[in-house]
């Protein structure tokens, strides 16, 4: 993809796949028609790489935000990257019910299973919800009741075979809408000797935000 104006080559790898999903998860609300006006907006997987450049984006979208993370020390992040609310995971870790108490006109999530069958509950009539990731597992247990009596809308994110206009428009809105101090806020740079060390800890749900790895070139 050609780097968008605005945008340095160690920020593009600091936004990377997760970034680009978030934007193009935050296309999907717009096109489905929501706005600011509409309501708060909820992410799950909060202090992940797309929560946070989610989060980020929508703040300076002016939307309303409403964080949800398993690791509430990470509040205080989160609210600086622009969430206006932190949401323990905990709340939406029950069994889901067909229908719940609407709280949010959309949302972004990257958990899957349990947590979004919560979230897709709990949305109000005509709101959408972009899912694009797993992290809670692959299944979905819920029920038709959301989308043939609220009318609301699951929307698919797949990044890797998105044609490529799309993909230049999603890296054009990046350059336009991220807030690059917003982003280094989220970025932790490690050698590349550490790459091996640091693996488990995003099996074990330890990493927040972006991890960047200089790559030097080898000495001869």
């Amino acid at each position: 993809m050609p780097l968008p104006e605005g945008i340095s080559a160690r920020q593009a790898m600091a936004i990377g796949t997760a970034g680009y999903t978030a934007m193009l998860a935050v296309m999907a609300l717009e096109e489905h028609g929501l706005t600011p006006e509409s309501g708060e907006i909820v992410i799950t997987g909060a202090s992940g790489g797309v929560g946070g450049v989610s989060i980020a984006l929508l703040a300076r979208l002016g939307y309303t935000v409403a964080a949800v993370t398993g690791r509430m020390s990470e509040a205080d992040y989160l609210t600086d990257l622009g969430a206006g609310s932190v949401i323990d995971r905990a709340e939406l870790s029950g069994k889901p019910r067909p229908l719940a108490r609407e709280r949010w006109a959309g949302g972004i999530d990257a958990a899957g299973s349990v947590v979004l069958a919560n979230v897709l509950s709990m949305i109000r009539g005509g709101g959408v919800v972009a899912a694009c990731g797993l992290a809670g597992g692959m299944d979905l247990p819920t029920s038709v009741a959301p989308f043939i009596l609220r009318g609301v809308t699951l929307a698919g994110i797949e990044s890797v075979r998105c044609p490529r206009p799309r993909r230049i428009e999603a890296w054009n809105r990046l350059a336009r809408d991220l807030d690059m101090e917003k982003l280094e806020a989220m970025v932790t740079e490690i050698a590349l000797d550490d790459v091996v060390g640091i693996a488990p800890k995003f099996l074990d749900g330890q990493v927040r935000g972006r991890i960047v790895v200089p790559v030097a070139p080898r000495e001869a």
